[in-house]
């Protein structure tokens, strides 16, 4: 089978072409974006809630620095896995007691909160275009890089929108 075989379009059926001409129209303007000095867990939770995989990272200009996925953070807790010392046989339950005076319930646990930043796990690197960038080169973008995002930044470099794999494909039309 040839290349060209391999691409035509099924007999009875119609090629898919790329109706949008540049980066504007396919984009997702305002795009959610994650500060870097937030912890990993606020990450997690903004991806968990919004139902997406990955984020920007923004600096506090606004500018895209790096991107943070749920693979980040699955590949960081792996790694970094710590336990707490077991608490002296000496303390009783109703030495852990709130700050109010109340005692804690059964079968508190003491959790270790994870300090890391966003900004010591993401990936630092940015692939962006300009809105105006042609449709043709963000996919030639997407597939040489083997990327499912990218960015789009307006000329001072502020995060204006995103393009996902998604997007390119919401946007295929038949001929």
């Amino acid at each position: 089978m040839t290349a060209a075989t391999r691409n035509a379009p099924a007999p009875g059926k119609r090629p898919l072409v790329l109706k949008p001409a540049i980066a504007l129209d396919l984009m997702t303007p305002n795009p959610v974006s994650i500060d870097e000095k937030a912890t990993l867990h606020e990450a997690l939770v903004l991806l968990v809630d919004r139902s997406i995989h990955a984020a920007p990272v923004i600096d506090e200009a606004g500018r895209p620095i790096g991107v943070v996925s749920t693979s980040d953070i699955v590949v960081h807790d792996r790694e970094s896995v710590t336990h707490l010392p077991r608490l002296p046989e000496f303390y009783t339950h109703t030495d852990l007691a709130l700050a109010s005076g109340e005692e804690l319930p059964r079968g508190f646990q003491v959790e270790k909160v994870d300090r890391t930043r966003v900004s010591d796990i993401m990936t630092p690197t940015v692939f962006a275009v300009s809105p105006e960038t042609p449709a043709t080169i963000v996919v030639n973008e997407m597939l040489t890089r083997r990327v499912h995002r990218l960015f789009v930044v307006d000329g001072t470099g502020i995060l204006v929108g995103v393009i996902t794999s998604f997007d390119v494909l919401r946007h295929l039309e038949p001929a």
